[in-house]
């Protein structure tokens, strides 16, 4: 039987050692999960919604247990991985709350004497999930996809199959019946098979573009329906009249929490070149002052990278765009999987940071003159996951946005997820959406009733 290990980044130390599962126990465990979901999808909203806020309560009172295996898992800082598990908690109260309403049935004006559309559940739908948010990612699939009636199978990233294996814990501490949500010890040569199988519907992805389109691919050929969340590379966009000291300490969260591994992460630093030079001395400043170390230790901002070869990756990067012709502000240092918060300036959109997504506490800077030329700088990226506009002239900021190629704009503020707005992105960051009403329905047959008395 295969092993694989869980290596802590910051100690290099094993967390722990899985055996993968063969074949034959991955068909069990698919086969046991479309029974279950033959019981679970005739189960009422209010019994789920009672489930689903057990599950929140748990995650509210472990959280700290939980944010230990996150912080040795993959090296996210301790208070960072706190607020995340919470967050995972927030979701949950909010399809429990929000679930049954999202999926009533609509009425629809016909020739019908009566003519409406309900929303049912599909039934086993898979979830291919990454390391960055391991418990997040997961969360925000799982609590939409079991309050509409499915049942969730989850092929992890192989770094945290401890934090699976702690998700599948809350449901089952919460009281969900067992297989109504499944972790699934397998490697990536096998999500194939896992989408080819029958009784899996769906499939939702967060991750790369390769991996993106290769779950497409499959999906596509089965005929079933995928959803993808795929890489970014947003641009924070600082005009001249904005609120400095705020978008100062805004940028710098955009670009630096989970230590800069962020699908939304702001990794593009756009600047109005009448105040771009003192925008990046006070914000070199304050990147200089953000406190790397133990991701156990409370005050740490800054941890390690998942991995030693993300590290090495993101280095790469940041030191191709230097040889280019752009200036190392500050960082640009390496340690194993440790890579020093690093600003760097001068990148025009033909180098690397530019067109690349660095997954990483690196953060390039560009300047430009006029709005115009902002809009196009922000919009020349194969990406379109979101942007940041930071101004005081709020009509202006209103006049841009039908211009971004992006699946979200925030106005003085970080591209966030929110349980109660969609997200998702365009062009190649991915499509459909997760979270909100629209989250919900992805996974659901719209059925169309019809009926002459």
């Amino acid at each position: 039987m295969k092993e694989v290990q869980s290596i802590n980044p910051y100690n290099n130390k094993v967390v722990d050692t899985y055996t993968l599962h063969s074949s034959e126990q991955l068909n069990a465990l698919l086969e046991r999960a479309h029974r279950r979901y033959l019981k679970w999808r005739k189960t009422h909203f209010s019994e789920r919604s009672e489930l689903m806020k057990k599950a929140a309560h748990i995650l509210r009172k472990d959280a700290k247990l939980y944010a230990s295996n996150i912080s040795d898992e993959m090296g996210k800082p301790i208070s960072q991985a706190i607020a995340e598990v919470e967050k995972c908690a927030w979701v949950c109260d909010y399809y429990a709350e929000n679930a049954e309403s999202q999926l009533s049935n609509e009425t629809i004006e016909s020739d019908a004497d009566i003519s409406y559309v309900r929303h049912e559940p599909l039934g086993v739908i898979l979830a291919v999930m990454p390391w960055n948010y391991p418990f997040w990612q997961v969360f925000r699939f799982a609590a939409p996809t079991l309050m509409a009636g499915n049942v969730a199978v989850l092929k992890h990233a192989s770094n945290v199959f401890g934090s699976a294996l702690k998700i599948e814990e809350v449901f089952r501490r919460a009281g969900f019946p067992d297989h109504s949500f499944t972790t699934l010890l397998v490697g990536s040569n096998q999500v194939e098979s896992i989408i080819d199988n029958p009784v899996v519907k769906a499939v939702t992805l967060t991750g790369s573009g390769p991996a993106g389109s290769a779950v497409a691919q499959t999906a596509g050929k089965n005929i079933k329906k995928s959803v993808l969340e795929l890489g970014g590379n947003n641009a924070l966009i600082v005009l001249e009249d904005c609120d400095m000291e705020n978008t100062l300490e805004t940028c710098i969260q955009a670009r630096f929490q989970n230590t800069g591994q962020s699908c939304i992460a702001g990794k593009r630093l756009l600047v109005q070149e009448s105040i771009s030079e003192e925008f990046i001395q006070k914000l070199v400043k304050r990147v200089e002052e953000l406190k790397s170390g133990d991701p156990l230790d409370p005050e740490t901002y800054i941890g390690t990278l998942a991995r030693k070869d993300l590290a090495k990756e993101l280095e790469s990067q940041v030191k191709d765009t230097i040889a280019a012709g752009a200036k190392l502000e500050t960082g640009g240092r390496r340690e194993e999987a440790w890579y020093a918060p690093t600003v760097v300036s001068g990148v025009t959109p033909d180098m690397v940071m530019f067109k690349e997504e660095t997954f990483g506490p690196a953060l390039s800077v560009t300047t430009f003159k006029t709005v115009e030329e902002a809009i196009e700088l922000s919009n020349e990226s194969k990406f379109g996951l979101g942007v940041s506009v930071f101004t005081t002239d709020i009509s202006k900021a209103m006049e841009m946005i039908p211009e971004f190629e992006e699946g979200a704009v925030f106005i003085n503020e970080l591209v966030k997820s929110d349980p109660r707005l969609p997200f998702g992105g365009v062009k190649e960051s991915g499509y459909g959406r997760e979270l909100s009403s629209h989250g919900i329905k992805e996974f659901v047959n719209t059925k169309t009733v019809y009926i002459k008395r």
